[in-house]
């Protein structure tokens, strides 16, 4: 497993806008994709993350590790699936009108101590990219939990950290319009 300095929210990468990648990919740019999906499952081996000393993780995107270009990479399970995704260059090409969030608040590796508060994001959305894993241009429909993790790692490249979306007058106010994700 390649280990990656994780830059906090203190660092600058992390508040601005993410260039564009080019295309096609270097050779060492696509094996940094595919060792950051690799970190993050190695992320969620118990064992592994004690002897590292790293933080589960179930998305990570370039501005993270220092990189102000538009990628990132997710690998987690939900509801018997799992998303293994390197993708370049994403877009968010339409969204619900419903919203939702996460009952537990959302976490992130750049932000050592987590911010409670409920982060309302589109509770559907649909998202172009390029993905290294499938070398292929792929279009992702995504719902619920799964939406909001790429929505999460999306913000990054935009400069935005979860906590920013989060009422700060009352971080723990619920819509009752929007779904509520356990």
């Amino acid at each position: 497993m390649k280990q990656f300095k994780i830059f906090t929210k203190d660092d600058a990468v992390l508040h601005q806008k993410a260039a564009l990648v080019s295309l096609p990919l270097s050779e060492e740019k696509e094996q940094l994709i595919l060792d950051m999906v690799d970190y993050l499952k190695c992320s969620q081996d118990e064992e592994i993350a004690e002897k590292y000393h790293i933080r589960p993780g179930v998305g990570i995107a370039a501005p993270q590790i220092g990189i102000s270009e538009r990628f990132f990479a997710i690998y987690f399970e939900d509801n018997g699936k799992t998303y293994e995704y390197g993708l370049v260059n994403p877009k968010i090409i339409s969204s619900s009108v419903k919203k939702a969030y996460l009952c537990t608040g959302e976490g992130c590796l750049s932000v050592p101590t987590d911010v409670k508060g409920y982060v309302y994001r589109y509770y559907k959305i649909t998202m172009k990219a390029y993905d290294v894993i499938s070398h292929k241009d792929v279009t992702l429909k995504l719902t619920g939990y799964p939406a909001i993790v790429f929505q999460h790692e999306y913000d990054h490249l935009d400069g935005v950290l979860y906590y920013e979306r989060i009422d700060q007058k009352d971080p723990l106010k619920e819509d009752p319009d929007a779904i509520r994700i356990e």
